[in-house]
């Protein structure tokens, strides 16, 4: 099994069409990019986790079988804390991608064991997926 993790708000502001979406609404932004998630999660049998700054007190988590997890990070903490606490607990046993603009997420995840990829590269993983 293979991972994918997306720092989710780090991607919508570094696309333009996303960062278009989150100036007029960010659910607009969050679901255009799940959706992107998704379609390619079913192409490419590689299992998607995204995860997103949130304003709860607790971390949330959504996920259906066969689906995409989601994970919105409590008020007061990162989604890039999730991100890294993920990767170096499982880079070990599967091999993880995580796609972030975030330079410092993207060594901390590296030194874990995962691989990293920039938000262009994510939009080109995206691409070639649909293209097979």
């Amino acid at each position: 099994m293979r991972y994918l993790i997306v720092d989710g708000h780090s991607i919508i502001f570094a696309w333009p069409d996303l960062r278009k979406l989150q100036g007029r609404r960010s659910a607009l932004a969050r679901e255009a990019l799940i959706k992107q998630l998704r379609n390619y999660q079913d192409w490419s049998g590689v299992n998607v986790v995204v995860v997103f700054d949130g304003t709860g007190s607790r971390i949330s988590s959504t996920a259906d079988p066969h689906d995409i997890q989601i994970f919105y990070a409590r008020r007061g903490q990162s989604a890039d804390s999730i991100i890294e606490r993920l990767a170096c607990k499982y880079a070990k046993r599967f091999p993880i991608t995580v796609a972030t603009s975030d330079l410092m997420e993207m060594e901390t995840v590296n030194a874990c064991g995962a691989a990293g990829i920039s938000p262009d590269g994510l939009r080109q993983l995206l691409k070639t997926a649909r293209k097979s």
